[in-house]
């Protein structure tokens, strides 16, 4: 069958490989002299799911939130502090619609995570400024949020402001 013969309403098979998707810088904070960042490769990313591998810089701090969608997050390698628990290699956290987590600080080697949207995967802070009062305790300054390099499968953007976390 000529792929041009598909309909357009059939499933998908598709394969990617981690290889062929760029790093992209999400998140930036500076850490006294240091840029501390999130990066992430954009596996999948329609308005039906999102998958991506991210790659947490050490120590790195992501405000308490939610997600509009169900959420699954797969800790690869370091570890990542949920909150008051500590998340290692091998963990999966499950965030349903209407919970939320965190805030999320990457440990002292950083940490490398597989995560699932099943939904809109767009974020909804839980408290903005225990946040910034975190950020302050710790001497982080928030850096501008880099411009997301969306792939042609995402959905059109909803709003001017692209980043995925404050």
């Amino acid at each position: 069958m000529n792929p041009s013969d598909e309909s357009k309403d059939a499933p998908r098979l598709a394969f990617v490989h981690t290889d062929d998707v760029p790093w992209r810088e999400v998140i930036a904070q500076r850490h006294g002299d240091k840029r501390v960042s999130v990066h992430e490769k954009f596996l999948e990313w329609t308005a039906k799911q999102m998958v991506v591998l991210g790659r947490y810089d050490p120590r790195v701090v992501i405000e308490r939130h939610g997600h509009k969608s169900n959420h699954l997050v797969y800790v690869l390698e370091g570890e990542l502090l949920v909150g008051d628990r500590g998340c290692p290699a091998g963990t999966l956290i499950v965030l349903e619609v209407g919970a939320t987590f965190g805030p999320l600080i990457a440990g002292d080697e950083g940490a490398l995570l597989f995560e699932v949207w099943m939904g809109d995967p767009a974020p909804v802070p839980a408290n903005k400024e225990e946040y910034y009062a975190l950020l302050r305790e710790r001497g982080i300054e928030r850096l501008q949020p880099p411009k997301i390099e969306r792939p042609a499968t995402a959905p059109a953007r909803k709003r001017d402001d692209d980043t995925p976390y404050g």
